[in-house]
């Protein structure tokens, strides 16, 4: 009995032993276990960093009437309210990856043993274990390696999330930031990707094909491998018909709907419609200012100035041109950037030629000498000689095809470019007074010469400087900043920067309409007269370098101005005669006849507050500079300030010599000449005054014996200001080569952190 007893007392203890023995181990394996879940907890992100997460968004830049142009990402994704997400996605989601979702607290243990059965028996990844919570907190923070120690965090950050956020707010986050294959990340990716579509508008056989990508997205893409893609969405729809979430009717239709799947692309830094704009304003602007963290991963909507529509008119006229070029539009009364073609491949060159090309404007550049003019007092209506000119060192500036013209007006002298009458301007006004008005302009190059060849546009400018001197001429004086962006805001609606007009007077209002008439003239009846558009005042002149390298046109109508160049990039010549009217002027006006229309512009330019007040138009004798007689040859109307116009119409074109007669009139058009001038005319055999003909032999001049001489102007003979260049021969490029460009595009790639 007593032995009986031991064993059984020894028999208790053992089993006291073992049980207490088991439960220390458990004990130690708990305070071990929850030793090491406190330890991973430590490393996950807390309550108040699962707050304030940010997602990587992509930063969308837009145009002036809000139309996409281009995308900046790492993680193409665009933050969507789930309530302008179709409900048949949510639907689809839920019952291919986590039913019970609504039920569960993140963690779904009748969901992984279903899971489970259903892989094993079918032999296939069919289900996933991990609810929505936890692949939300997968892809938000962790990393996707197969670990028990992942798989712990996993669950705690699901049980973080479950305790912070509603349910509504997880499904909307999961949907916004899953990878859905090609690129997209989130649902609007997705959906736009894959049909080209607002979210909101998926229907049900197009939700159920997006559902069932989320297992293995680029393995079950419709886009590469349709029949996985096919199986993939009939097993979503088989489980949302098992939930009772739709009939098996909707099921057997949604699954014989033949998709039609979209072959768009989100357009991104070099694939958008205009890659050198959004490299113009990436590279000066956004990244200098915010970083690359913000602007590729910050959300940013950017609206900027460009009109998709006059943008896709620049693209198609300057693919026309066979040289390399570039084309810039902006408003004259704002600066803002309108349209900018920088070449003709972004992906091949990202040579921006519109603002990165410093090129010589030649003739172009004239309006700016001539404005230098008129504010020193010299009118449009006075004369100068267009006759030869030779300097002491050997530079001889001639006129196209060396034909001279003797007396012109500076109307006619612009209209039809004459280069002699261009230099000697800029003897009588000085080069530093020209590069003065350049700087007042908008001209910020520091290649501008010092010496008389500024006057034919030896200066190395961008078509961007070109276009906001130009400005001044439409604006009637006021220099405009040019800028690209008008507004920034974050993801969260916060407003970064906001930008507006900034003008500052630079030339009298009225010299600049005299000088615009003067501009118009040389479309109507000069060099100008190829970028001519019906029932518009157009104004603009040619350019056209000494070797034909550099064509230019630039010139504006009412609200618009825009530039078009054309060269090579290694300064090769164009060829014999491919001047600016006849290469740049086409162009230019391919894209500005369209631009019309597209911007609903003004046929005429408003006067108002000027005309009568500042200016007055006048009919002129394009010979002589008067008012216009009834018989002169040649008339053109143009503006002229109040305090310049001439009283008496012209002399020499009257019935008779009486008109010499009348009294003085100290407006009357004036005869300047520098020192040497007189010189040459004599040479000629001819005195002073002359006729306007001068060298045509068969317009002898007047017989002013016989005509009171003494009421006509004398010449003014004035010392000449300014020095020929030292080397005329020689000519410096001041532009980084193509290659170099390429070459530093690729290093401010890797600065900020954009490329490997």
């Amino acid at each position: 009995m007593r032995n009986h007893e031991s064993k059984n007392s020894n028999g208790g203890r053992f089993k006291f032993a073992l049980i207490y023995t088991f439960l220390l181990f458990f004990a130690i394996a708990f305070v071990l276990c929850a030793g090491f879940v406190f330890k991973l907890s430590t490393e996950l992100p807390s309550y108040d960093e699962l707050i304030a997460f940010n997602p990587n968004l992509s930063t969308v830049i837009y145009d002036r009437n809000g139309a996409e142009i281009a995308r900046l990402f790492k993680e193409n994704r665009t933050w969507i309210p789930l309530e302008k997400i179709s409900p048949w996605v949510a639907k689809a989601v839920l019952a291919a990856e986590d039913d019970d979702f609504y039920k569960h607290r993140g963690i779904d243990i009748k969901g992984i043993t279903r899971a489970a059965i259903v892989n094993f028996t079918k032999r296939d990844t069919l289900q996933g274990g991990s609810t929505i919570t936890q692949q939300l907190a997968r892809n938000l923070f962790l990393t996707r390696e197969k670990t028990l120690e992942r798989k712990i965090k996993e669950v705690i950050l699901a049980f973080r999330l479950e305790r912070l956020y509603s349910k509504d707010q997880i499904l909307e986050m999961y949907l916004n930031t899953v990878y859905w294959g090609h690129g997209g990340y989130g649902i609007y990716a997705a959906s736009y990707n894959y049909f080209g579509k607002e979210p909101l508008a998926l229907t049900l056989p197009e939700a159920s094909m997006l559902a069932g990508l989320l297992a293995a997205p680029e393995y079950f893409t419709p886009l590469r491998h349709p029949d996985r893609a096919k199986l993939r969405q009939s097993y979503v729809l088989g489980r949302m018909e098992e939930l009772g979430w739709i009939t098996q009717d909707e099921a057997r239709k949604a699954l014989d709907t033949e998709l039609a799947f979209s072959k768009k692309k989100q357009p991104t830094l070099s694939d958008n419609p205009a890659p050198y704009f959004v490299s113009y304003i990436l590279f000066n602007h956004l990244l200098p200012k915010y970083g690359p963290e913000i602007v590729y991963q910050g959300g940013l909507k950017i609206y900027t100035t460009l009109d998709l529509g006059l943008q896709n008119a620049a693209e198609n006229a300057t693919s026309k041109l066979k040289s390399e070029g570039a084309l810039v539009a902006v408003d004259p009364d704002t600066g803002e950037i309108l349209a900018m073609v920088g070449g003709k491949d972004f992906n091949i060159s990202k040579f921006n030629r519109a603002v990165q090309a410093y090129r010589e404007p030649g003739s172009a550049f004239k309006p700016i000498v001539y404005t230098a003019a008129l504010d020193k007092g010299i009118r449009p209506i006075d004369r100068a000689l267009d006759a030869p000119l030779s300097f002491p060192n050997g530079w001889q500036p001639t006129n196209y095809g060396d034909k001279y013209h003797g007396e012109s007006t500076l109307l006619e002298a612009l209209t039809d470019s004459y280069n002699t009458v261009a230099v000697r301007i800029a003897q009588l006004t000085g080069v530093e007074a020209i590069i003065e008005t350049a700087r007042k302009m908008g001209i910020k190059s520091p290649y501008l010469p010092h010496d008389l060849s500024i006057a034919l546009g030896s200066a190395s400018l961008t078509p961007l400087e070109m276009a906001i001197a130009y400005s001044v001429f439409a604006n009637d004086g006021y220099r405009v900043e040019p800028f690209a962006i008008k507004k920034i805001i974050d993801f969260r609606g916060k407003i970064l920067e906001s930008n507006g007009p900034t003008l500052t007077e630079a030339i009298d209002p009225a010299i600049a309409v005299t000088l615009r008439s003067m501009l118009i003239d040389v479309v109507n009846h000069g060099t100008g007269r190829p970028a001519k558009i019906q029932n518009y005042e157009v104004f603009g002149k040619t350019g056209t370098t000494n070797d034909w390298s550099d064509a230019w046109f630039v010139g504006g109508v009412p609200g618009l101005v825009c530039v078009v160049y054309a060269g090579h990039d290694d300064h090769k010549s164009l060829g014999h005669g491919n001047t600016g009217g006849r290469v740049a002027a086409p162009v230019w006006k391919d894209f500005m006849s369209k631009a019309v229309k597209i911007a609903h512009l003004n046929e005429n330019f408003s006067l108002a507050g000027v005309i009568g007040e500042k200016v007055l138009r006048v009919e002129i004798c394009r010979e002589t500079g008067y008012p216009a007689s009834f018989n002169c040859p040649k008339k053109t109307a143009i503006l002229l300030p109040l305090d310049y116009v001439p009283e008496r119409t012209c002399p020499y074109h009257g019935d008779s010599y009486s008109a010499f007669a009348e009294a003085y009139d100290f407006n009357e058009p004036k005869l300047y000449l520098i020192t040497g001038d007189d010189l040459l005319l004599a040479s000629y055999g001819m005195r002073l005054p002359t006729y306007a003909s001068y060298p045509d032999p068969t317009k002898p001049p007047l017989d002013f014996d016989s005509a009171p001489t003494t009421n006509i102007p004398e010449p003014q003979i004035m010392k000449p200001k300014g020095e020929p260049p030292a080397e005329p021969s020689k000519k410096v490029y001041h532009e980084p080569s193509p290659d170099e460009i390429e070459k530093r595009y690729q290093q401010l790639l890797k600065e900020y952190g954009l490329t490997d």
